[in-house]
């Protein structure tokens, strides 16, 4: 009985050994059995988009009963120029012969992004005849919808830019792609860093239709000709940035304007690598403008009105602003303030100290490793200064630029 007793604990702890081996080394993480099927199933579908075969993306989907015929996502992304697509399972919920997958989706533009853009996904399934079909395929809870769920994407490529839209003429997009391919050399000569050189700009038919990209509100982005997304924290690596354009606020935009705005977010594209949460907003966001401005011959008294009005009424702004000053759904006065505020900071450094001190003072920002001290210790170690030396010369500089 205690031989016997002692090789039963020795083969359960065999297969304990085993299976906690099996769920190190990559074992499934979705139990069902369905699983696996799925799996090839979204691999199937993934080649077919890559491929461009109608035949092969049908043979992936069918009709829900009683439902409409889903969106023909290959017909949508048809002109995109793809180098990869590829869904990762990850949860598989399943009743019977139907089932809803939770999937990421990984692509990436040929020739524009060194990193895969990542979109969670839903979709629905049914099994029919021992196979598995898409009856839909949508953005997950609280996801952004990517540009191809609004409708067919139109590619207009420019030099150093890919401009994707959806609801808008071949030659509106070619209007974006012409200051988006301008902007790209302004921003070399302005920032000395190592980038891609290139910008992908997405062109939503509304301003509704942007904030459903951004999986935000309306109220935040109305009157935002334009933003910027990607990931920041100086990895290194290019990430897959994207300008967003709000065609209602740009559209109203003169051609100064419009230049400016989108050479004002390719530099923040040029700079995301070295952009960190140690960086504060008055120091991206006033650069990104001093790069936009730059050249243009614009003065203080011109580029700032918000500003000047207030340091002529008497309300000079005792400190730089504050992160929660750029926040799009707050008083617009005090937000275009807090911009026009930001660059003249990062415009004093240019003119006091040089543009190349300007870039250093950037990038010693975010390379430290968290926001408290950051800017303290590269105002010391770049400009020699301090932070209360640099906000009274700021101040002072707001004065002799606006007064």
């Amino acid at each position: 009985m205690a031989g016997g007793g002692r090789g039963s604990w020795a083969v359960a702890l065999c297969v304990a050994l085993c299976l906690a081996v099996l769920s190190g080394c990559g074992a499934d993480p979705v139990p069902d059995a369905a699983a696996g099927d799925v799996r090839r199933l979204l691999d199937r579908r993934a080649h077919a988009v890559l491929d461009r075969d109608e035949q092969a993306y049908g043979r992936t989907e069918r009709r829900a009963a009683g439902a409409p015929r889903p969106p023909d996502l290959l017909a949508r992304v048809r002109a995109l120029p793809l180098d990869s697509w590829e869904y990762r399972l990850k949860s598989l919920d399943r009743t019977g012969a139907r089932a809803t997958a939770s999937a990421e989706l990984r692509y990436r533009l040929k020739g524009h992004d060194r990193a895969p853009r990542t979109a969670a996904r839903t979709l629905t399934l049914e099994r029919h005849g021992g196979q598995w079909y898409v009856t839909s395929e949508r953005p997950a809870r609280q996801a952004g919808e990517q540009l191809w769920d609004q409708g067919r994407v139109a590619v207009v490529r420019g030099r150093h830019s890919l401009v994707l839209g959806v609801g808008h003429s071949t030659a509106e997009l070619r209007g974006l792609a012409g200051p988006a391919d301008r902007a790209v050399p302004a921003v070399r000569d302005a920032w000395p860093g190592a980038w891609a050189g290139k910008v992908v700009v997405l062109v939503p038919r509304s301003l509704k239709d942007m904030a459903d990209l951004l999986g935000a509100p309306v109220s935040g982005y109305r009157g935002i000709a334009a933003v910027t997304t990607g990931e920041a924290g100086g990895s290194g690596r290019a990430p897959a940035d994207r300008i967003l354009v709000n065609p209602e606020a740009y559209g109203i935009l003169g051609d100064l304007g419009k230049q400016v705005v989108l050479t004002h977010e390719t530099a923040h594209v040029a700079t995301r690598a070295h952009t960190s949460d140690a960086t504060p907003l008055w120091l991206s966001e006033g650069f990104a403008d001093w790069v936009g401005y730059r050249g243009t011959g614009r003065t203080a008294r011109q580029a700032a009105p918000e500003l000047r009005r207030a340091v002529r009424g008497g309300s000079l702004p005792g400190a730089l602003p504050e992160d929660e000053d750029f926040g799009f759904a707050g008083d617009a006065g005090r937000l275009a303030q807090s911009y026009e505020g930001a660059w003249l900071a990062c415009r004093m450094i240019a003119d006091r100290w040089g543009e190349r001190r300007l870039t250093d003072f950037y990038r010693a920002v975010g390379e430290h490793d968290r926001r408290a001290g950051a800017v303290r210790d590269a105002l010391r170690d770049v400009l020699h200064t301090t932070p209360r030396d640099f906000t009274a010369r700021w101040r002072t500089y707001l004065r002799s630029e606006l007064g």
